[in-house]
């Protein structure tokens, strides 16, 4: 009796039934992945690229605040000592902050693993150079030119790979979180088109206009089809805002923080090599075009905050400081070519407003606060990215349920008037 109308009836109602339930779970699962590689965006992926930004900039700023501190030649002042205790306590701070965040199989472990060895003996050399330099040994030159060569050729280039990969990470994180559930939006709409066959074959059998069931089950079924696609939409919307207005631009002021560290170290150990070598003038050359030439990080910087006009002002502000920066630097340049030492690095380590110094410290602010007006952009946007799905999941877990019971009892209903 298989073929009686009942019995496919009842299959039927089994089918539709299974189908809203499986619907169900897949929406659950597919919506619960887009949110967990959000919250990663949140609270894994992005953090820990912009601590990565933070160790390069810590070791950066150390080894240039440490030739700073030779070049006040045994008169090394109480901020400068304290600036760069604090870049070096920072750095040892942030990787113990990324090894005990990162996972065995994270990509960036290795480099932290790296920098974890490395870190001491940098440290090391530095004070013994800053010993020697105080009882006026000559070879406490060569020993921070030894520790800069060991940051400058080994430990930024593996907080420079840290940083890559964990903002790699930061861009699979971003796709994963960005994509529509097609499967599930797929499986919806195949379950509505059979909702709605089944109820057009029982009008034909029946001449009844609707059966209440059907009707629930359909409705509730659109209902969650139509929270999914429009949930998942505003929030990969908003995903894509926290990338392009916020993420990404603060990583695009990470770089540009890093490169003017880089001139800025160049530019000292430039004066504290007094001529031995052509390579620090070299290196500020090619590191100050990456950072302010045609192309280079500022100027990327100041397309991707167009939108935004309160970084936009930073940013120009910054461009501005460079500008000084580097017109500073030639006078202080054209000194020390000249014999005259003491006037370069005066005008270089000075506390005067009208410094390299200064200006750097300028380019440096401007650059922060760009930075933390673009963090905050990207807190608050990918907050509304996790608030439009945050009942998503279960609601539509609910509404599949219910689609199902409206189902069973709807052709039930139909099946009982054959008895």
């Amino acid at each position: 009796m298989t073929g009686t109308p009942p019995r496919r009836l009842q299959t039927t109602s089994v089918l539709l039934a299974l189908l809203a339930l499986l619907f169900g779970v897949l929406t659950v699962w597919q919506v619960s992945s887009r949110s967990t590689a959000a919250d990663n965006v949140i609270n894994h992926s992005q953090p820990l690229s912009n601590d990565a930004a933070k160790i390069f900039r810590s070791l950066a700023d150390a080894d240039t605040t440490a030739a700073t501190g030779f070049l006040q030649a045994g008169q090394e002042t109480a901020a400068v000592r304290t600036q760069y205790s604090d870049d070096i306590a920072t750095a040892s701070q942030l990787l113990t902050q990324a090894a005990a965040q990162s996972g065995s199989d994270d990509p960036g472990q290795q480099w932290i693993t790296k920098l974890n060895a490395q870190l001491p003996t940098y440290a090391g050399l530095v004070e013994t150079a800053k010993a020697d330099d105080r009882q006026g040994i000559p070879l406490g030159g060569a020993y921070l030119r030894f520790a800069s060569a060991q940051m400058q050729n080994q430990m930024l280039d593996e907080a420079q790979s840290l940083y890559q990969a964990e903002s790699s990470r930061l861009d699979n994180d971003y796709a994963d979180a960005r994509s529509l559930p097609w499967a599930a939006l797929g499986l919806g709409v195949v379950l509505l088109a059979l909702l709605v066959r089944a109820q057009i074959r029982l009008f034909h059998r029946t001449n009844r206009v609707f059966n209440l069931g059907l009707v629930f089950a359909t409705a509730c079924a659109t209902v969650a089809l139509l929270w999914l696609g429009v949930g998942q939409s505003i929030s990969a919307s908003y995903l894509s805002d926290s990338d392009s207005k916020g993420a990404a631009p603060l990583q695009m002021l990470n770089q540009a923080e890093i490169e003017a560290l880089k001139c800025r170290a160049a530019e000292n150990l430039n004066l504290v090599a007094r001529g031995s070598t052509t390579a620090y003038e070299t290196a500020w050359d090619a590191e100050s075009k990456k950072l302010a030439g045609a192309g280079g990080y500022l100027a990327q910087a100041q397309q991707m905050t167009s939108g935004d006009a309160a970084a936009q002002g930073e940013v120009n502000a910054a461009v501005a400081s460079f500008h000084t920066w580097q017109s500073r630097h030639d006078v202080a340049h054209t000194a020390n070519q000249g014999g005259d030492y003491g006037t370069a690095v005066s005008d270089t380590i000075g506390s005067g407003s009208g410094t390299i110094d200064a200006a750097f410290t300028s380019l440096n602010s401007s650059l922060s606060a760009a930075a933390a007006n673009e963090q905050a952009q990207f807190t608050s946007l990918a907050d509304s990215a996790r608030s439009a799905t945050s009942l998503l999941a279960p609601g539509a877990g609910v509404l599949t349920v219910l689609a199902a019971a409206g189902v069973v009892v709807g052709v039930n209903r139909r099946v009982a008037e054959y008895r």
